[in-house]
């Protein structure tokens, strides 16, 4: 049987794409490429786990997302969280939550311009 096998992308809709595209760049170091992407190469990741995904479905009542009406929220994996932390506070980002350890590493969650949750991940 055929399987998945990984991520292939993320891709979600915004009113201003080219100003979105451009906080991530500034924020989050998502370099994005003259077709409006970026692209994210796992063998550059430093974590043991050489940079797996996870895939989850919630119920459509979870309040996971929240304050974001989104139907969905996107994990970023960082290589220094605290540091990120620290460059977004500089830039006026604020924290939703966090940041908080957990078994499988640290987590902190912010808020887009689009008002889409973001999860940023450093792996334990």
């Amino acid at each position: 049987m055929a399987r998945v096998t990984g991520i292939g992308g993320v891709f979600f809709k915004s009113r201003d794409p080219k100003a979105l595209a451009k906080w991530y760049a500034e924020h989050l170091g998502l370099a994005a490429q003259p077709w409006g992407g970026a692209i994210l190469e796992w063998s550059e990741d430093p974590g043991p786990d050489k940079g797996v995904s996870v895939w989850h479905v919630a119920a459509a009542d979870t309040d996971w997302f929240a304050p974001s009406e989104s139907s969905f929220m996107i994990n970023y994996r960082v290589d220094d969280l605290d540091e990120m932390i620290e460059q977004l506070a500089k830039a006026g980002v604020a924290l939703h939550k966090g940041p908080e350890t957990h078994e499988n590493g640290k987590f902190a969650w912010i808020l887009d311009p689009d008002g889409n949750k973001v999860e940023l991940w450093q792996p334990a």
